[in-house]
């Protein structure tokens, strides 16, 4: 290269003189045009990154916070074979998790487990366990833990409430992360048993039945779930008063980011107390008035469908006039149902007609209308022979003498069941049928009237579930006691599909078989239906990433806990997976 090139190449960049040059040929205004063109594209290149930034940025949820909650009763029992109290369920849910968990859907998903497979004949279930579990005190969660707390559950001597759902099943492991259950003959609602708490083996093992049950464990305990316990406050009596939870840090998928202090009281009004003067800042299963009251004030109240059905449940063996299908019907025709669900619930609760309520596998809407129809049912009645005497009730002659449209309705003696069932009168009343009611303290009424089967109708509930059994409800084996048959419910088609259901391999069959079974109940009519209730929960403002499943019981509020938040962070989406 020749200096005449060399000299050209340096002459690439101007000099500051021809920059000035330059600048002087633009004149004032022009100078002035320049400079707000750069302004303007500074800040269009500074805009555009900000929103590209923002655009690349999602909320997470962030650790920290406390949520104090109100529960009533003390716990006992903190042991999954044992947990006989909301208090002991609420603990155990937090502190145990099973091999299997609810999802935000109602639907089961793994927890312990890592995966699970299902022989061809529905007997057999494989749980292969994931490896990096552990148990709060560091140690590994096994297949052994699995099966040491099964057998517990199976242990006649200990009485566990829930062994009467793994009758029939045996279980053993086949490695240190695998285990097997062999059912005796398929059971297609199985899967549900799955979600009950694993227990340590290293904890439990070498007590008996006696031991197990009075172990200072049972307060003290240590499982696998999304909390362990920080401390425990004790009164004068060394009776439990709160219990500090601590996030469970080494529970891999859970990592729960607030902290939790549940409080006990001896009753609602207790708690309703210490909740005003700002003591706890949420509570459960409150009655639907106080709900009403405090969502007045803009205070979050969260509902959840409960598997449960009130209605009332008739026995044709001891009050003749429910054999007659026109008298089922027009009770049917004439029940308040919406009067229920609003002036009773206070709008917490939906209207059926069915044995399944909603939000439970296998629930088939109503093709017809809940609402009452009490001149349908008053011309039904009198179209059957039924006609109203000088005192309003309606009775029938027949060959067998006359039949007045008279019985006593039976309950419990508890606030909402009574307004029920005076509504019930009321309103039965305005179509020609005479209702006396009886209100039973709760054991008298399991004792003395349910469970020898002694009443002409029956207003009760039934917890059905997510994934409900009906062969237990309606089942015509399950007549009387221990059955829980309480409308003494006989049909050969109903059982039919009901022992068919039960063994069903796919969701698909079993669903079919369930609804073949409501088109028959809803056509016959063994129960008035009334309405499935909801769970309210109140929770303090600001609690974020609550989202209840059905429930079955109101310890299960908390099976998503681990996504409940206080606190955010904003981070670039390919990092929200991985951020705690």
């Amino acid at each position: 290269m020749n200096q005449q090139d060399t000299e050209a190449s340096r002459r690439v960049l101007p000099t500051t003189a021809e920059i000035s040059a330059v600048n002087q040929s633009f004149g004032f205004y022009g100078r002035i045009i320049l400079f707000a063109l750069a302004v303007i594209s500074i800040v269009a290149v500074l805009g555009g990154s900000w929103k590209l930034n923002q655009y690349a940025l999602v909320e997470v949820p962030k650790k920290g916070g406390i949520l104090t909650e109100g529960v009533i009763g003390t716990p006992r029992f903190i042991n999954p074979v044992l947990a006989t109290s909301d208090a002991d369920r609420d603990l155990t849910a937090l502190i145990y998790s099973g091999l299997m968990r609810i999802s935000n859907d109602g639907s089961l998903e793994p927890d312990l487990a890592e995966k699970y497979t299902v022989s061809p004949d529905g007997r057999r279930y494989t749980f292969t366990l994931k490896k990096d579990s552990l148990w709060h005190d560091g140690k590994p969660v096994t297949a052994d833990d699995v099966v040491f707390t099964v057998q517990k559950v199976l242990d006649q001597e200990l009485k566990s409430p829930r062994r009467a759902n793994w009758e029939g099943v045996s279980v053993r492991k086949d490695g240190s992360f695998t285990v097997e259950f062999t059912l005796q003959r398929a059971y297609a609602a199985f899967l549900e048993n799955t979600t009950l708490g694993i227990l340590p083996k290293h904890r439990w093992s070498g007590m008996n039945a006696e031991q197990f049950t009075f172990s200072e464990y049972n307060g003290e305990p240590i499982g696998s779930g999304p909390y362990k316990i920080a401390s425990i406050s004790r009164d004068d009596n060394g009776i439990p008063r709160s219990y500090e939870l601590a996030p469970f840090k080494r529970a891999g998928v859970y990592d729960a980011k607030i902290a939790l202090t549940i409080t006990f009281y001896g009753k609602s009004e207790d708690m309703l107390t210490a909740y005003e003067q700002g003591n706890i800042e949420s509570m459960s299963a409150i009655p639907p008035p106080v709900a009403r009251i405090l969502s007045k004030r803009d205070i979050p109240v969260v509902q959840a469908p409960l598997p449960r059905v009130f209605g009332v449940f008739v026995n044709q063996s001891r009050a003749p006039i429910f054999t007659h299908a026109e008298v089922r019907t027009a009770l049917s025709l004439a029940a308040p149902r919406e009067r229920i669900v609003q002036e009773v619930l206070y709008g917490y609760g939906e209207t059926i007609d069915g044995p399944i309520p909603p939000g439970s596998f296998g629930y088939m809407s109503s093709p017809n209308s809940t609402s009452s129809q009490t001149e349908k049912a008053r011309e039904l009645l009198e179209k059957n022979g039924w006609m109203e005497g000088s005192d309003g009730v309606r009775a029938k002659t027949n060959k067998n003498g006359t039949e007045t449209l008279e019985f006593t309705l039976d309950t419990s003696n508890v606030p909402e069941l009574k307004a029920v069932a005076e509504l019930l009168k009321e309103e039965w009343g305005r179509i020609g049928v005479s209702v006396r009611t009886q209100y039973f303290e709760e054991s008298d009424l399991k004792n003395l009237v349910i469970r020898p089967r002694k009443y002409d109708a029956l207003l009760f509930g039934e917890v059905v579930g997510r994934n409900p059994d009906l062969f237990s409800f309606w089942h015509s084996s399950q007549r009387l006691d221990p059955g829980l048959n309480i409308a003494l419910y006989t049909n050969a088609a109903a059982d039919k599909f009901l022992e068919e259901e039960r063994i069903a391999l796919t969701e698909n069959e079993r669903r079919a078989k369930i609804e073949n079974f409501q088109i028959i109940i809803r056509d016959e009519t063994p129960a008035i239906f009334l309405y499935s209730p909801q769970f309210i929960y109140v929770l303090p403002r600001g609690l974020k990433g609550v989202k209840l499943p059905p429930i079955t019981t109101p310890s299960e509020r908390f099976a998503r806990i681990f996504e409940w938040h206080y606190e955010t962070d904003r981070v670039w989406k390919i990092f929200s997976n991985y951020y705690n």
